[in-house]
């Protein structure tokens, strides 16, 4: 584990999967979920290069088809600790014998830590050193507490959206990929009222959303503002009756019912040329009152 400091927060890093395993303010209060395999293992994981499922759990790259988990490899991968400093940490994942069996591109990834004040920002910056166009997904899956420290009651927390979300959002079905169904909006104006009943069909997948930001918590506690760049959909997710709320920036998604094609073929996926690099980032500021 590596952790990193401001005058305000310390975070804690575990290079495998370089996967954020706590974010606390100086009194020790931890706004990160724990990880209690009672719900969910996972704490934050980086998902990449697919997020969510591929049909048969197969990356296809014309007539070829090489076996993909959910969620991509790296988040059960060891990154290289590349720069450490009191205040940041950078890991670096890059292309190698056992990630071409599975993934058959070059690339580099490096996911970057800084704590500047009451706020963490995380930078993935994926490069492509190979000849030809890299095609991925990436995102990032943060699980926060729900309720938060000090946050009041679970049944107060809400989501309010830096703009109004009036689009219709996706829905995962039994079989992990995305329905052809569009459903009406659960965000009412800009606020989104959390509730179990919520996630009963997984996760809420918002692929037009306006926003780039929002806050999360419950009004007049201390809450988190969330921020991102570069990624053009959210998830929000969590098990009915769990005591975490993942807000997920994402670039990319499940593979829709029906998807046969080639992986680069898919509408979400992006593609880094030749010599190219794409930059993500997310930003999380603890703040007084939601």
């Amino acid at each position: 584990m590596i952790t990193i400091r401001s005058d305000a927060l310390e975070a804690t890093i575990a290079p495998f999967g370089a996967e954020l395993h706590a974010l606390r303010d100086r009194a020790g209060r931890d706004y990160l979920w724990d990880g209690d395999p009672a719900w969910w293992t996972g704490r934050a994981p980086i998902l990449f290069p697919v997020v969510g499922m591929l049909a048969g759990d197969v990356l296809r790259i014309g007539p070829a088809h090489y076996p993909m988990p959910k969620h991509g490899f790296a988040r059960r991968t060891a990154f290289q600790p590349i720069d450490i400093a009191d205040d940041t940490a950078t890991f670096r994942l890059q292309a190698n014998e056992a990630t071409h069996a599975a993934y058959p591109f070059a690339f580099v990834l490096d996911i970057r830590f800084a704590l500047a004040g009451a706020t963490l920002t995380m930078t993935a910056t994926l490069a492509n050193p190979g000849p030809e166009p890299l095609p991925a997904s990436f995102g990032f899956h943060p699980a926060f507490r729900w309720p938060l420290p000090e946050g009041g009651a679970r049944s107060d927390h809400r989501i309010l959206f830096d703009a109004p979300e009036l689009a219709p959002i996706r829905r995962i079905g039994s079989d992990g990929l995305v329905t052809p169904d569009l459903h009406p909006t659960p965000v009412h104006g800009r606020a989104l009222a959390l509730h179990d009943s919520l996630f009963v069909d997984d996760a809420l997948i918002f692929d037009q959303p306006v926003s780039r930001g929002l806050h999360y918590g419950a009004p007049g506690r201390p809450g988190l503002k969330v921020e991102w760049e570069g990624l053009t959909e959210l998830g929000v997710w969590t098990k009915p009756g769990a005591p975490y709320l993942c807000i997920e920036p994402w670039a990319g998604h499940s593979d829709p019912q029906g998807f046969a094609g080639d992986f680069r073929d898919k509408r979400c996926v992006i593609t880094v040329a030749p010599g190219s690099v794409r930059r993500f980032e997310m930003q999380v500021s603890v703040e007084a009152a939601a």
